[in-house]
């Protein structure tokens, strides 16, 4: 469909994060968001960003081809939701686009849910594209597992997450973002006091458990290594004493080489 200059396309970015390099970038499900809204209403997408002061990363949003992207500086510990459905309130839209969850800080895929229900919008999960706007209607092609899809139609406004399976975006320009505007509004919200006490970490890969191969010569052990694992099935225990449960508990363990008879 050809971009609707009357359709108001609201669209909300966060700061991504490359997985090798840890380097700060555009988040790849928000920059497919905005993709949509660029092709719904053209350059005329309102985009919001709430953050502090000094991202690079929001450069590469406007070099797509945006004129202008409002950034709303608050507390770090203030809560989000609330910012944005203040804003939104102000200022009206028709469609509210985002991501699934953002790639660094919480990334709870919370924040599209709590903020249709602070505005009162229904909520489409993980769509793939917007085909047809009429009457106040939109049909709305949503992505599901193993490539199907499924056509839903929805009454404005909305909140819908994009998914990966959405139209990739365009590349990000150099120039383009060099003549973008950020518009920086400082936002005065009640700080969420039940976040100064969190502690954030680096995520670790859990470990995987390995396979003890018990075999004598070269042929055994390349068979091991490229046989397809079978499935066993495990024992229910219900009957017993929980002394005896424990036994066969600890014999597995022995077992499996992951405790010894001491």
């Amino acid at each position: 469909m050809s971009p609707d200059q009357n359709l108001r396309i609201t669209t909300l970015v966060s700061i991504g994060q490359h997985e090798k390099s840890g380097r700060e970038q555009r988040a790849a499900q928000d920059a497919r968001a905005l993709e949509m809204g660029l092709k719904l209403a053209g350059t005329d997408v309102q985009v919001l960003h709430v953050g502090p002061s000094g991202e690079p990363a929001l450069k590469q949003y406007l070099g797509m081809g945006l004129p202008q992207l409002t950034q709303l500086k608050a507390n770090p510990e203030s809560d989000v939701t609330t910012i944005l459905a203040d804003y939104l309130s102000q200022h009206p839209s028709d469609i509210l686009l985002t991501g699934i969850r953002s790639e660094t800080g919480e990334a709870s895929g919370l924040l599209p849910y709590q903020l249709a229900e602070k505005l009162g919008w229904p909520l489409v999960d993980r769509i793939a594209d917007v085909q047809s706007i009429t009457n106040g209607k939109a049909e709305i092609l949503q992505a599901l597992p193993r490539g199907q899809r499924r056509l839903i139609r929805v009454t404005l406004p909305f909140v819908a997450t994009v998914d990966m399976a959405a139209p990739a975006p365009r590349q990000s320009a150099f120039g383009a973002a060099r003549r973008a505007t950020i518009d920086e509004q400082a936002i005065t919200a009640p700080i969420d006091e039940t976040r100064q006490d969190w502690q954030q970490t680096p995520a670790k890969a859990k470990p995987k458990r390995l396979n003890v191969v018990k075999a004598k010569n070269a042929a055994d052990r390349f068979k091991a290594a490229t046989a397809k694992p079978a499935g066993q099935g495990g024992q229910v225990i219900k009957d017993g004493t929980d002394r005896e449960k424990a036994e066969i508990i600890l014999e597995l363990l022995k077992s499996e080489e992951l405790a010894t008879n001491r």
